[in-house]
């Protein structure tokens, strides 16, 4: 028995050795073998030593990331009218990657270009300058400017979002379809906007970044849910809104700075505006060749978005101690009028104005329902906003304590 198993041992490190050899790195293999991987194998696998069959019997899966992502694709869909009709205008969100996302790298803006370049001869000085120019910058201001750079720094969350809209996925995160490069360029886009935020406030010394990080990482533990349910319809029409919403507040926020004489931060804000800008162009572009080929979908999921109300990304923020903490950042921001009541029903009447959705015709009679919903929507909230905005004039004040701040009132 004990010669069996030895036997039958050797055999096993005998089988291992080879099959080691096989698992080899592609920058040691044969010239010979380099011919046979010029194909479309990016695995770390030497088919000259494991065939392609071997290989399927030992993973369950061919190692060409083409056949892979063929195989990841989904076959059954929640809504799979929706995921037809964003297959069918693709082309253009090719023209959208090309045109409206910049190109990366060099070419590109980066956050360093609007910061104290601290391998610099003179870094000092330009660490002073921006420290003077943020001297006069009260404290509500830091507060709505550090919960515009915590929206932003969740940018992991909403990454995850789009992947999860039907048909707009990148199931291996190297996709070569329209819409995973449309994610993976927008999110790089978007990826320096909390960078340069977060970086201004680090330099500028006006607040506790430890109790800012705090809140960053409690907000993309706790994510958030926008409604858009796996949907494409439902993803880009909250997609076109929260990013007008967002070039809206880091405009204004710009302005406020101004004002204040931190000319720098008025110029990092407009740029994030701008960028935000472009992204809100897109995907409005999105939901108009949606409106082209079927305009009761989508007529009847905004319909069912806007009597849920519009949620904003960074609602579930927590600094660990405030419980309020999104509610008390968004009365300073409503105070200081960086983003109001006003602002959003303004947001839902360019929608309506830039969609046409009062003009569609040849409507089903549900859909109709909701496109005269739609379009009254905006005069009613305005009519609200302004209400309860005349009705807040005569209210003291009610400041709050924030830990970003160290704790100062705002």
């Amino acid at each position: 028995m004990p010669s069996t198993r030895a036997a039958a041992l050797a055999a096993v490190l005998s089988s291992a050795s080879s099959v080691a050899t096989a698992f080899t790195s592609p920058s040691v293999t044969s010239s010979a073998a380099k011919k046979t991987t010029a194909t479309s194998i990016y695995s770390t696998v030497d088919p000259s030593v494991v065939t392609k069959k071997e290989y399927q019997d030992i993973c369950g899966v061919d190692f060409d990331d083409r056949t892979l992502s063929d195989r990841l694709k989904k076959t059954a869909y929640l809504y799979p009218k929706h995921v037809e009709v964003i297959e069918d205008f693709e082309p253009l969100v090719n023209k959208m990657v090309d045109e409206i996302l910049l190109e990366t790298g060099e070419k590109a803006w980066q956050p360093q270009d609007y910061l104290p370049d601290l391998a610099a001869d003179d870094w000092l000085q330009q660490t002073k300058d921006l420290r003077e120019a943020a001297e006069g910058i009260p404290d509500d201001v830091w507060v709505v400017l550090v919960g515009d750079m915590v929206t932003e720094e969740a940018l992991p969350t909403y990454q995850t979002l789009l992947n999860t809209f039907e048909g707009c996925d990148d199931p291996i995160g190297t996709t070569d379809s329209a819409w995973a490069r449309w994610s993976r360029g927008w999110t790089s886009e978007e990826n320096r906007h909390g960078d340069l935020l977060n970086k201004y406030l680090y330099l500028s010394g006006k607040t506790d970044m430890r109790a800012i990080e705090v809140t960053i990482q409690h907000l993309i533990t706790s994510g958030f849910n926008p409604g858009a349910r796996k949907d494409p319809y439902r993803g880009f029409l909250y997609t076109s809104f929260q990013e007008r919403a967002t070039k809206i507040s880091h405009g204004n926020v710009g302005k406020v700075a101004k004002d204040y004489g931190a000319k720098d931060l008025q110029r990092i804000c407009a740029k994030i505006a701008g960028d935000e800008g472009r992204h809100e162009k897109a995907y409005q572009s999105f939901c108009t060749e949606i409106l082209k080929r079927d305009p009761d979908g989508l007529l009847m999921e905004f319909g069912d978005m806007m009597r849920g109300q519009i949620v904003m990304p960074a609602e579930l923020m927590t600094d660990g101690k405030d419980a309020q903490l999104y509610e008390n950042f968004s009365a300073v921001a409503q105070r200081l009028g960086v983003y109001t009541a006003i602002d959003y029903a303004e947001i839902i009447q360019h929608l309506v104005d830039h969609w046409k959705l009062g003009e569609l015709t040849g409507l089903s009679s549900e859909a109709e329902k909701e496109q005269e919903y739609i379009c009254r929507l905006p005069q009613r909230y305005k009519k609200l906003a302004e209400r309860s905005m005349n009705k807040k004039k005569d209210d003291v004040i009610e400041q709050k304590s924030f830990s970003w701040i160290f704790n100062r009132m705002a």
